[in-house]
């Protein structure tokens, strides 16, 4: 199913809700483009505590990645977001370009400093000066990715007349989301990106809290110089269908003064429908429970959306 609405709308895979074997992922991957979503989207983490004494990991983002490209045809995939402080940055950007080119230009990439020091202590990662490291990061991956060559010594990272051959499958290479809404990181990321995103808790998973959050990041944008509109707002948004028992991630249980979209039909199309309006160019639902049969009520959603 081929799809023409102006707002796209996504839905990130599960990630440590629940252990999924590969083929359930498979399946609500063919699933999602099916009943007509436009993205996947996967977490870009390695292990988390959760409530219980239970730890527990995803499968690892990039490889994951390369697979699913090779097993969808249309929608869009990206790590939500990767960061970039598990990839030497130059490889990074060459593991983006080769599943760019298997997905046949279908990547996103979306980019953060990451955030969960208890992964970055297990597997051997530092968790300092994560900002400052993303900045050199992210300098060579775009440089990279957009223009194929790179020369940068910083204080973290270093690469040497590093080569990207071959090139992205689409000139200038994959759109560039950054994955944060700090003051710190719109500076480093709004003079070059195409996106920005936020997560549902960040903006309390409502359209007026959206509209306040884009307004501020508006303003930074047209400060680093970009034209307005320029950068498009995307935002993950929390929707809780039937059996859904909140969402439970690495500090703990999600279960904050949020109240998520309610997960009928009707519901989820008409608070898209709002983000729509509030100026959001993709989003990503994070659904509760996270399951094939929730994703097939989600395509009945975008049924009414694109029907309205």
């Amino acid at each position: 199913m081929s799809t023409s609405r102006a707002l796209k709308v996504g839905v990130q895979l599960p990630e440590v809700e629940r252990r999924v074997d590969w083929p359930e992922l498979v399946t609500m991957a063919r699933t999602a483009e099916d009943v007509g979503l436009d993205s996947l989207w996967l977490g870009d983490h390695l292990l988390y505590d959760l409530p219980g004494g239970v730890t527990r990991g995803p499968w690892e983002a990039w490889t994951s990645l390369a697979a699913l490209a090779a097993v969808t045809e249309r929608v869009e995939l990206g790590p939500f977001v990767a960061s970039t402080s598990f990839h030497a940055p130059a490889m990074l950007a060459k593991q983006a370009t080769t599943v760019d080119a298997i997905s046949g230009g279908r990547i996103v990439l979306g980019l953060g400093a990451g955030w969960n020091e208890r992964e970055y202590t297990a597997f051997g990662f530092p968790f300092d000066h994560r900002v400052s490291r993303f900045e050199e990061a992210f300098t060579i991956i775009r440089e990279l990715v957009r223009d194929g060559r790179s020369d940068f010594r910083g204080r973290y990272h270093e690469v040497v007349d590093c080569v990207l051959d071959p090139r992205p499958s689409r000139p200038g290479g994959p759109p560039l989301m950054l994955g944060s809404t700090s003051p710190r990181m719109l500076r480093i990321g709004l003079p070059h990106v195409d996106l920005w995103n936020t997560w549902w808790s960040d903006y309390g998973n409502t359209v007026d809290g959206f509209v306040a959050l884009r307004a501020r990041v508006e303003e930074s944008a047209q400060a680093a110089g970009r034209a307005p509109g320029a950068v498009g707002a995307t935002a993950a948004v929390l929707v809780q269908l039937e059996g859904g028992v909140g969402r439970t991630m690495g500090d703990g249980s999600y279960n904050l003064p949020v109240t998520p979209v309610p997960g009928d039909p009707a519901a989820i199309s008409e608070h898209l429908h709002a983000m729509a309006s509030a100026g959001a160019v993709h989003v990503q639902l994070v659904l509760d429970p996270i399951t094939t049969d929730s994703i097939e009520i989600v395509g009945r959603a975008l049924t009414v959306l694109d029907g309205a």
